[in-house]
């Protein structure tokens, strides 16, 4: 099983940060990669087992369906309903953790998935580079622009 991974600091507080994260609708506000999302069937970004279909930049569509949301814990969690790219098993998920020194946010995003043994790291350097570490980016300069 492969695992993609980034994670960063963020210098915004930690309530502010997971206001933006938690609506699973959200992206195109501050993901580059994401350019319209819209909520299946009437649900909100909010609604556990809401898919979530949106389109890429390059338009590509994707439908990603959400598993968990805990405002307790700043985290969720998410499956691959219509893939972004070709593998099996993906399931993801984001956390944020308060860093009390400076009042900054540390943020986590991790995928699972099962890759072709061609593909073998493939897709773990895209996702964990293209995906993850570019939307961290970005957020931090919408919180901090």
């Amino acid at each position: 099983m492969a695992k993609a991974y980034a994670s960063a600091v963020i210098d915004a507080p930690i309530e502010t940060v997971w206001e933006i994260v938690r609506d699973f609708n959200g992206l195109p506000n501050w993901h580059p990669a994401i350019a319209r999302s819209e909520i299946e069937d009437g649900l909100s970004g909010s609604d556990v087992g809401g898919i979530r279909s949106f389109y890429l930049t390059d338009g590509a569509h994707v439908r990603e369906q959400l598993l968990s949301l805990s405002d307790s814990d700043h985290s969720l969690s998410y499956n691959f309903v219509k893939p972004a790219f070709p593998v099996k098993n993906y399931v993801a998920g984001i956390r944020l953790l308060p860093i009390t020194d400076g009042n900054r946010t540390f943020v986590e995003w991790t995928a699972t998935f099962d890759e072709e043994p061609a593909d073998a790291g493939k897709y773990v350097e895209i996702i964990s580079t293209h995906v993850f570490a570019a939307g961290w980016t970005a957020l931090q300069a919408k919180v901090c622009g």
